[in-house]
């Protein structure tokens, strides 16, 4: 491992606890990242039950997590007159641990900085695997070859595109889109809320963002990079809405922060192609699905781990890490958060409403969730020291 090469496309969660584990064990990393720089904020992610604690533990992160938590926030759902109609308890969005995004991606850059290098504001243009590495081409940095490539680089990953083919193989769009804006403290007015219509949410103070909508839609056609043209899609599809919505749409345009993609569940038949790995989203994302930060990190765990026991031996490593992780990951591939956050019709609104009254069935959601949280046999790795 001590000669080991590797780069990993992607610096949100991913791909720093990869590069975390593997600068431990030993390995030469760099990782590269469109984006300028780490991105702050975000909306806020979460960890469940034993497994994840586990692993923040031996990351030796666990504390300063804690200290970042945000804290699970109940959010009320309510009418078009501000009635309320139902509660969601912290403890079912947020989990046992809740953090925003960008703090945690902070974090791990901290703790990783010193020990790998970094490649910001930089892609990944081409691929090509040789008998003994993979030669990599950047649209900025000089060529360069590597050992291994791991796709960290999420749902929409360039990695996986690159080695696997296109996204339209690979991923599949689930009738829903949301949006996250930053609109500023005060649309809140300290209260976390949710509001329907059938097939249209909105949301203001809870732990997504200080403003977020899902709605339904047939999928759409859209420059990604073109926010412009996002924020008028959005403010399309809440045309007419009830409430506070009409507000919210007026203020999208000064939004300080905006993102809107796609319900989609990458479905892929293995894990790994020659030298070149996917890890968390980009491998096994299903958006707004509830377990993507925990399946990143306990994989970076797991993949980092089995690259050691086999000696950077990448053929049995990721084998072995595909074994473990298909099972694990297997929540990703069941339904979408689309029809619980935006249900279809008023009569499915008002019994997924009846859910959060009935404190029995309130205990089997959050008991489901710990069972897929927690359903894995953690391997304890040797340090690599």
């Amino acid at each position: 491992m001590k000669n080991l090469s590797v780069l990993i496309s992607g610096a949100s969660i991913a791909g720093p606890a990869l590069a975390l584990w593997l600068t431990r064990h030993g390995c030469s990393v760099t990782v590269v990242e469109r984006a300028p720089s780490v991105r702050p904020g975000g909306q806020a992610v979460d960890f469940k039950g034993a497994t994840h604690r586990t692993v923040l533990e031996r990351m030796g992160i666990l504390d300063d997590v804690l200290a970042r938590r945000t804290g699970g926030t109940d959010q009320t759902i309510i009418d078009a007159e501000g009635r309320p109609q139902a509660v969601i308890p912290g403890e079912f969005t947020g989990g046992d641990i809740e953090i925003r995004r960008g703090d945690l991606a902070g974090l791990l850059y901290e703790r990783t900085a010193a020990h790998c290098e970094y490649l910001f504001g930089d892609t990944i243009t081409a691929l090509t695997e040789t008998a003994d590495g993979v030669d990599v081409t950047f649209a900025h940095a000089t060529p360069r070859r590597f050992d291994l490539v791991v796709g960290a680089d999420g749902i929409h990953s360039n990695v996986r595109r690159l080695a696997f083919g296109p996204e339209r193989d690979h991923v599949r769009f689930l009738g829903h889109y949301y949006a996250l804006a930053e609109l500023g403290e005060q649309v809140a007015d300290g209260d976390a809320v949710m509001y329907n219509e059938p097939g249209r949410m909105a949301a203001v103070g809870g732990p997504k963002a200080s403003a977020f909508f899902v709605f339904a839609s047939p999928e759409l056609e859209y420059d990604r990079t073109d926010t412009e043209v996002q924020r008028k899609l959005v403010a399309a599809a809440y045309r007419d809405a009830g409430w506070r919505v009409p507000e919210l749409i007026e203020k999208l345009p000064r939004a300080r922060e905006f993102y809107l993609d796609s319900l989609a569940r990458v479905t892929i038949g293995r894990y790994s192609r020659g030298r070149v790995v996917l890890l968390g989203d980009a491998a096994y994302g299903n958006t707004l699905g509830g377990f993507g930060t925990g399946l990143a990190i306990v994989g970076a765990y797991v993949l980092a781990g089995e690259l050691l026991e086999a000696d950077g031996d990448h053929r049995a490593a990721f084998a072995r890490y595909e074994e473990q992780m298909r099972g694990y990951a297997k929540v990703s591939q069941r339904g979408s958060a689309g029809p619980f956050l935006a249900p279809p019709s008023r009569l499915r609104i008002k019994l997924r409403d009846w859910t959060f009254k009935s404190r029995f069935l309130l205990r089997l959601m959050l008991k489901a969730t710990d069972n897929f949280a927690t359903d894995i046999e953690l391997k304890d790795y040797a340090s690599g020291s």
